[in-house]
């Protein structure tokens, strides 16, 4: 895939140099790689997987809308670098898409953390990116991946999968496939009440910069899935890598839990970044928190069910491991609900 990556990077127009390209393990979905000269990095070099992203350009023309405006004072920007044929990606001869980004220098991102401090910066970086996109209106976006935080829709490709899944991993997942049910039935509420907002829509915490020097945070990475959505999606999926001081790759059970402590710093975040939330969305935010890891969870037990086409795995169970990881995530969240709502109000008020 080097090779690939090294043609690829001559189609960008940048100055041509012996360039170093390394593989980057972090992500699921798309290819990543560092362009370094020696030991210093320059750019990073992504293919874009387009089976997950089947409308690339219009992927990129939402990118092409927020990168400017993502430009606070507090916030450090990210640009591309087009193409020779002036677009900011290029197709190669067998169809695959790649694109080329700035590199933040000395930054450095978490899988998972007990640091308060990093907790809190979380929720102020997040603030201050809905707030640079709080006044764009959600219909000038392309909705990438329709559905993508759904519970119905996600439940009907569940059920649709649960009904082919081969007799073995029914049996494996069994204790599983009880608690998508059992779930289901509490998270399965309304959300119309909510105002539309530019969402990042994936803010699990590696998907955010730290300086190297000051800790601060400085940016949100991976932007492929920002679209229209609701807050307490993104306000949900960073809580549920920042609450739970292991990965969700951590098989052992014991070891997860439920830190409201890591809440309460990344409200406080929130509050330093003086985002505004709406009534409504204070509401929802602890429906907001068991909801996407739940969701998340369900996604891993269909791909699981689905013989795992969509996520990378390093081991035939990884799925259904991440699975497991998530719902006993999403059980401890669903037992903390009312706690997590007097927080919410003392926090950031009614």
């Amino acid at each position: 895939m080097e090779v690939a990556a090294a043609k690829a990077l001559k189609h960008f127009v940048i100055e041509q140099r012996d360039y170093k390209i390394h593989s980057v393990g972090q992500g699921y979905i798309n290819t990543t790689y560092r362009i370094q000269e020696g030991n210093r990095t320059l750019y990073i070099l992504q293919r874009i997987n387009h089976e997950v992203f089947p409308d690339v350009p219009a992927l990129m023309e939402n990118l092409r809308t927020i990168l400017p405006l993502l430009a606070a004072e507090d916030y450090h920007p990210i640009s591309f670098m087009h193409s020779k044929a002036r677009l900011p990606y290029y197709k190669d001869e067998e169809g695959a898409f790649w694109r080329l980004l700035t590199y933040v220098p000395n930054s450095v991102a978490f899988d998972f953390t007990n640091e308060s401090d990093i907790a809190f910066e979380a929720g102020r970086i997040l603030g201050v990116f809905h707030s640079c996109l709080e006044n764009i209106p959600a219909t000038s976006f392309r909705e990438v991946l329709p559905g993508f935080h759904d519970i119905s829709l996600r439940r009907e490709e569940y059920l649709l999968v649960l009904k082919q899944a081969i007799s073995e991993r029914l049996k494996s997942a069994s204790k599983e496939i009880d608690f998508a049910e059992e779930a289901f039935s509490k998270l399965d509420v309304g959300f119309d009440n909510l105002p539309v907002r530019i969402c990042h829509n994936d803010t699990k915490l590696n998907n955010i910069l730290f300086s190297k020097k000051t800790g601060k945070a400085l940016c949100l990475i991976d932007l492929d899935t920002v679209m229209p959505g609701y807050i307490i999606f993104d306000l949900g999926d960073a809580i549920r890598t920042l609450a739970n001081p292991v990965s969700e790759d951590e098989t052992d059970l014991k070891k997860i839990s439920f830190d409201l402590e890591m809440v309460s710093a990344f409200l406080k975040g929130i509050k330093k970044s003086k985002l505004k939330l709406s009534d409504s969305e204070k509401k929802a935010i602890p429906s907001g928190i068991a909801l996407m890891p739940y969701l998340h969870g369900l996604r891993a037990l269909t791909d699981y069910l689905n013989n795992d086409v969509y996520y990378q795995i390093s081991y035939a169970s990884q799925n259904l491991d991440r699975c497991r990881n998530l719902f006993c995530f999403t059980r401890m969240v669903l037992e903390n609900k009312d706690a997590i709502s007097k927080l919410v109000e003392s926090v950031l008020g009614k």
